[in-house]
């Protein structure tokens, strides 16, 4: 089971991936909302923004998230770090429902070209 610190790594990976891609996912990386990422084997809630082409003020949180994010992700430590490290395919896991993902139909389709 990956731990916090690992899971906060991780999400640390993502958002310098982040803030250095060009192109299409630059411009799906752009968006501003808010940002929730649920472990659940661990209890833990990473919240946060997307903005400015990065994940930007996460903190982590004790249990369910405070409040609602406009995009919210529910999956397990390990496929979290599994994701950032390549290792997952993001299609097949949340298709199999290992990872959820939740946000409006318009963010959606931009987010598809980061997953």
């Amino acid at each position: 089971m990956a731990t916090l610190d690992q899971c906060r790594a991780a999400l640390d990976r993502l958002a310098h991936n982040l803030s250095s891609a060009d192109g299409e996912v630059r411009s799906a990386a752009a968006l501003d909302r808010s940002v929730s990422c649920r472990i659940t084997d661990l209890d833990t809630t990473f919240v946060g923004r997307l903005a400015d082409g990065g994940l930007q003020d996460v903190t982590c949180v004790a249990g369910p998230p405070p409040e609602k994010a406009e995009i919210r992700l529910t999956m397990t430590g390990d496929d979290l770090v599994a994701l950032v490290d390549g290792r997952l395919n993001f299609a097949r896991a949340w298709g199999s429902g290992r990872v959820r993902l939740e946000a409006g139909l318009r963010d959606l389709m931009r987010l598809r070209t980061l997953l």
